[in-house]
């Protein structure tokens, strides 16, 4: 996952997901009303298994293995606070969002200009169609390298051009990006 993946994904959630193993289980166990053999099926594991990771007996647990520790976090990103993560959405693409980066920025733009690529902070309010763009890419399952050209191209419009009012003709070029963070609301 990307950093800019990462960045919409803490946008959409209100609180942190379990961190540790054991309160991820008892997550999904939660989440499928106390069945071992639900949660064995969305793991690709058998009921066993599971039982055998959250057993209260100490000689009989045994911990999950990091294949296995992978698809409990998935598991648990996918069911964590779906109704926030909507609503959440829907006001981003509504409203727009405020996009917060640091990332190294150049430029194809005409002769005298600088066009050195360069480390910058940028903090930008960007449109309601930005975000159904980026978000549609993601469901589509665009890469990291499609959703950073659409914030190039956004972040040119508005931070760069200053939506249209000046440096017309400028492409920028958005890579090596430190962090991406998104504030909706």
């Amino acid at each position: 996952m990307g950093q800019i993946e990462q960045g919409l994904e803490r946008a959409l959630r209100t609180r942190p997901i379990p961190s540790s193993t054991e309160a991820r289980l008892r997550f999904l166990l939660a989440t499928h009303r106390g069945s071992t053999r639900k949660v064995a099926t969305v793991l690709g594991v058998s009921q066993r298994t599971v039982q055998r990771w959250v057993t209260k007996r100490s000689g009989a647990r045994r911990p999950p293995g990091p294949l296995q520790v992978r698809a409990i976090e998935e598991a648990v990103l996918a069911r964590w606070q779906p109704r926030i993560r909507a609503r959440r959405r829907a006001q981003a693409e509504a409203e727009g969002f405020v996009f917060h980066t640091r990332a190294r920025f150049g430029f194809a733009a005409p002769a005298g200009s600088s066009d050195d690529p360069r480390v910058r902070w940028i903090t930008q309010d960007l449109p309601g169609e930005v975000a159904r763009e980026l978000f549609a890419a993601r469901d589509a399952g665009a890469g990291e390298q499609q959703q950073t050209a659409i914030l190039a191209r956004a972040l040119g419009h508005a931070y760069f051009r200053e939506w249209g009012r000046r440096a017309h003709g400028l492409h920028v070029a958005f890579s090596d990006v430190e962090f991406a963070d998104f504030s909706i609301g």
